[in-house]
């Protein structure tokens, strides 16, 4: 038998269940570059990221070529690239809340498919699945205005 506590325990955790896996409200490119500003060290600032499009699933953010991250031969570093990809699915995990959410990269993979060198490297990051305490997203970054794939990354955040 279970006493009146028990159960609205249960039913508090089946709404916090909820809140955790639906986007309480619609974010705009221009809130999310606010705390790109707000948030984010310089270092990944620098490049020139700007975020076109977030939704519940998805960000879409571009990153300007620069010399600052090309190396030898004129082709984006890998570290530039890993960058990018963490920033973007850490903004398509605020996506998916519907605010921003401080979350730590548990573990990024980041693979690297064919050199970068064209104007802008285009990332759209989704989240593929959300948990009460673990995100799980993955993005694709493409070279523009070629349209050609570059990397793939997925990662694994906590969510502090």
């Amino acid at each position: 038998m279970q006493d009146d506590n028990s159960t609205s325990t249960k039913a508090g955790d089946r709404a916090a269940d909820i809140r955790h896996t639906a986007p309480m409200t619609q974010i705009s490119p221009t809130q999310a570059n606010a705390w790109l500003e707000q948030y984010f060290a310089e270092w990944v600032r620098a490049p020139g990221l700007a975020i076109t499009a977030i939704g519940p699933e998805a960000c879409t953010m571009i990153m300007q070529m620069s010399p600052a991250i090309l190396r030898h031969g004129g082709i984006v570093s890998g570290q530039a690239l890993a960058m990018l990809a963490d920033t973007a699915m850490v903004f398509a995990c605020a996506g998916h809340a519907g605010d921003f959410m401080p979350v730590a990269t548990s573990n990024l993979e980041t693979r690297f498919l064919r050199p970068a060198s064209g104007e802008n490297i285009r990332c759209d990051a989704t989240v593929v699945r959300a948990g009460r305490s673990v995100i799980f997203a993955e993005a694709s970054m493409t070279d523009e205005p070629s349209g050609k794939l570059v990397a793939r990354a997925s990662a694994t955040f906590i969510k502090t």
